[in-house]
């Protein structure tokens, strides 16, 4: 498995216009269709959900590049000190770097300020976008192809991705052991089908067992199958900090507390 393309697209003047942009902006809109649909099919009006997303993407990107800066910064010179150093760096997104639980937490905020703001049900637009959300991440994430991120330790499985030295982390940038015809796990592609497979599933339930589902369930079944697949993808990072001697990372912790949190809330409204 090879990228495809240079990440940049093309360029005008002054302006680059990249792949990595160009995906996450196609996620954006067809997640938020999906959204918008669902939406409707609820009652309310879409266009509410269409005003609401300028809320949300903004602070939902500042969250996750602030996330991954200071708490999921790659364990090469691109570090905290790094950025830290180079504040200019810290919200240039289009490079890639960016953490889904720090979006989480600044949209997840947004979105409530904007519904109680305009007196909008919450749980109603949460499960929207829930539902959307799983579809926008799996497309999301072939940037992450594009830009060689998102990788694990070497495999000799046959679908395993070529990654150039110059975007290799330490220790793989050390050609001497690791050559160039080392392949590494497609971190990206793993993540990518679990969110397609989540998108498909949650979907089918919601339209099956549309009449059994109380609102805000959409939300809590994301809540279980995205961090349930992302505990596991998580003991193939190489670019994470892991607790000494341990194989576990932050991740790890917040994926396990919203699954269980999930979980329970599920079973306590249905019991």
């Amino acid at each position: 498995m090879y990228p495809p393309v240079d990440p940049i697209l093309f360029e005008f003047g002054p302006l680059t216009v990249r792949w990595y942009g160009i995906l996450m902006m196609s996620a954006i809109v067809i997640g938020s269709w999906v959204a918008s649909r669902e939406v409707k099919r609820k009652g309310q009006n879409p266009d509410d959900l269409w005003d609401m997303l300028l809320w949300i993407i903004i602070p939902g990107f500042i969250g996750a590049r602030l996330y991954y800066v200071f708490i999921q910064s790659p364990r090469n010179d691109q570090g905290i000190g790094y950025y830290l150093s180079n504040p200019e760096q810290i919200l240039q997104i289009w490079g890639g770097g960016i953490h889904i639980f720090g979006g989480f937490l600044f949209g997840g905020i947004a979105l409530y300020l904007f519904t109680r703001i305009k007196n909008l049900p919450t749980l109603k637009f949460l499960d929207a976008i829930a539902l959307g959300l799983p579809l926008a991440q799996a497309i999301g994430r072939w940037g992450n192809f594009i830009n060689q991120e998102l990788y694990g330790p070497p495999t000799t499985l046959p679908w395993g991705l070529k990654i150039d030295p110059s975007r290799r982390i330490s220790p793989y940038n050390d050609l001497s052991q690791y050559p160039e015809s080392v392949r590494f796990h497609p971190l990206f592609l793993y993540e990518s089908l679990w969110n397609f497979i989540g998108f498909f599933l949650i979907f089918w339930i919601s339209r099956r067992f549309g009449k059994q589902l109380k609102t805000g369930d959409i939300v809590l079944m994301y809540l279980i199958w995205y961090p349930f697949g992302r505990f596991f993808i998580e003991f193939l990072r190489t670019d994470s900090w892991f607790f000494p001697g341990t194989p576990f990372n932050v991740v790890h912790i917040l994926c396990f507390g919203a699954v269980a949190f999930g979980s329970i809330m599920l079973y306590l409204r249905h019991k």
